[in-house]
């Protein structure tokens, strides 16, 4: 306990720590309400762990903890024209401007990251790192005319399989803090296609470049859509999304991804 009486949130060391909020309500209760009990209660038995190094969240830490947030491998590809993301398009694929939010790494922490939300069904890690893109793409200028969100879309059976679709999550998320509209059934995965996890470039072409349709091209005739995914390997689910989109009158497509690999 503090010396003025506040309960004490640093981070404790060794396997105390689950315990330890608690511990300041009991030294102090007149400073904890019942929600902060209650959290903290079920912490003993469901603890938080952060999506990033898996270490215990601290009660004002949201799905990553603060070491985590601070060393996120950021790109830094925003305002810079010839990224690695951009150039994987170029000659496939017209886009007006591409980039990541992270880099990617086998067994790293955004491997972590997307695989709780993918596989773990952890909603609020999505939103969190929807909301920290939105937060990193408003400093870019290149990307100052987006007037539409567009999360890549899940086949309906694999979306109702999974319990929802990641990306609208991450878009959900970036609305929090940049408030554009975001479609809903415009673009339509109409092929249930395999996992791309394991394919070559060609194959993952070859799966998705019929995948998609669009009933309604009227809709986002003139619109600057922002295309939003988890991640980007060989581009060849996002070079199916542009294929079926070209067909809008005056539309541009810009491309955002939470991570490349």
């Amino acid at each position: 306990m503090l010396g003025n009486g506040a309960l004490n949130y640093i981070r404790p060391m060794g396997p105390s720590f689950v315990n330890a909020s608690l511990f300041n309500k009991v030294l102090n209760p007149r400073k904890a309400t019942f929600q902060l009990w209650a959290s903290d209660f079920a912490a003993l038995f469901l603890p938080r762990r952060c999506a990033g190094c898996d270490t215990g969240l601290m009660r004002f830490e949201r799905s990553l903890c603060s070491g985590c947030l601070r060393d996120l491998p950021r790109s830094r590809f925003h305002d810079d024209a010839q990224n690695p993301v951009e150039r994987l398009f170029w000659g496939k694929a017209q886009l007006e401007s591409a980039s990541a939010f992270l880099l990617f790494s086998n067994s790293g922490m955004v491997q972590r990251m997307l695989h709780r939300i993918k596989y773990a069904h952890d909603r609020e890690m999505g939103l969190v790192l929807g909301r920290l893109m939105a937060q990193d793409l408003l400093t870019s200028s290149r990307f100052k005319d987006v007037d539409t969100f567009m999360p890549v879309p899940l086949h309906r059976r694999k979306e109702r399989m999974r319990g929802f679709n990641q990306s609208q999550v991450l878009v959900d998320g970036m609305r929090q803090v940049w408030d554009l509209p975001s479609t809903g059934r415009e673009l339509m995965r109409v092929v249930r296609t395999p996992s791309q996890t394991k394919r070559g470039r060609l194959d993952r072409w070859l799966n998705v470049k019929e995948a998609f349709q669009l009933p309604d091209p009227e809709a986002l005739r003139d619109r600057h859509v922002l295309l939003v995914d988890d991640v980007v390997t060989t581009g060849a689910t996002i070079e199916g999304c542009v294929k079926a989109l070209s067909v809008v009158p005056g539309i541009r497509i810009s491309l955002y991804t939470a991570a490349c690999a």
